[in-house]
């Protein structure tokens, strides 16, 4: 399968770069992923399209504000800092820039020498694991001094860093947000809740793997990056409960599909727990729990749109895409969103 027949061309300009004000008020492309028919919407509408008994499934973890800019302590060159994962208790894996001026020893200082941080090795793809020392509370620390990493593709500074996080985040530990998420209000969660849809709780700390590029041209040679979710016990029997009494398991996002599809078993059944997944879907993959998909509008030749097209059919998917830019939808973390029946 080549990473070409997932391409599309995307004007620029259909790129959000700034979160509407209200939430809740995006637009919502519907498509029925069995006849490949298309509904235009407004997000509130969703409400429309859950029934009770369904199982919503959300993923709460929180964005931390891992883009760190500090300055070496030798040379006073600046250097770019982007925290990645925690592999220790004050040992981070980071995306160095300009990561010549990051050899092993490198010592960098951030806010006036306020947290500072060793590099201590090179690791898969040129990544640094940084040792940070401090004198306090690191999160505090991260708080004062760090910046909301946002993609790539959005070139205006957020005002309101809480815009790039969901109403429901939890568990820090994410590089990225679950932005399927970032359309639910508080409200909106809890007159979805009133019409008898149960909803549940999984984290999947959302890696820069996310915004990575496939490389290769037959996507069967792509290595996806490992993530780390969580599932509890209470959480993993809502969905169970759900499933068997014939609801339909919506998850929000591709994050919580690839939670669930990871701590699911063959027999469709969830498994409470914790770990790393790598899993990659696309077309031919046999989902074992996921009924219906709350999404974005994805990047083109992305593993994301990939996964909706395992879902959807890769036809279907790419004529949605093309009725989006036809309609003027509103494209990636800030966009709008697309809800697969």
């Amino acid at each position: 399968m080549n990473v070409s027949e997932f391409y599309f061309d995307l004007p620029q300009e259909l790129i959000a770069q700034d979160p509407l004000e209200d939430r809740s008020s995006s637009r919502l492309l519907v498509l029925d992923k069995d006849t490949g028919s298309i509904e235009h919407r407004g997000f509130r509408d969703l409400l429309s399209y859950l029934r009770k008994g369904d199982c919503l499934v959300i993923n709460d973890t929180k964005v931390i504000p891992a883009r760190l800019y500090g300055v070496k302590e030798d040379t006073e060159a600046k250097i770019e800092v982007l925290l990645l994962k925690r592999k220790g208790k004050d040992v981070w894996e980071t995306l160095v820039k300009p990561g010549k001026k990051a050899k092993p020893g490198t010592v960098i200082s951030f806010g006036d020498g306020l947290l500072k941080g060793v590099v201590t090795d090179i690791v898969e793809e040129g990544n640094r694991l940084i040792q940070f020392t401090y004198e306090g509370i690191f999160e505090e620390i991260l708080d004062k001094l760090g910046q909301m990493p946002l993609p790539p593709y959005i070139t205006h500074q957020l005002k309101d860093k809480n815009r790039y996080q969901t109403v429901y985040a939890k568990h820090d530990g994410s590089a990225a947000a679950p932005t399927a998420g970032l359309h639910f209000t508080k409200e909106l969660l809890k007159e979805i809740e009133n019409m008898g849809v149960e909803i549940a709780r999984v984290t999947l700390h959302v890696g820069l793997g996310t915004f990575r590029p496939v490389k290769v041209e037959n996507i069967l040679d792509h290595h996806m990056h490992s993530e780390f979710y969580m599932v509890e016990e209470e959480e993993a029997e809502k969905i169970n409960r759900a499933k068997r009494a014939g609801g339909r398991i919506i998850c929000v996002g591709t994050t919580s599909c690839r939670t669930l599809e990871s701590a699911a078993g063959e027999d469709g059944v969830l498994r409470a727990g914790s770990g790393w997944t790598d899993i990659f879907i696309y077309p031919g993959y046999e989902f074992k729990i996921l009924d219906c998909l709350v999404t974005n509008f994805h990047l083109p030749e992305s593993t994301l749109v990939m996964l909706v097209s395992a879902l959807a059919g890769r036809e279907h998917v790419l004529n949605a895409y093309e009725e989006a830019i036809k309609e003027r939808y509103r494209f990636f973390s800030f966009g709008d969103a697309m809800l697969v029946l």
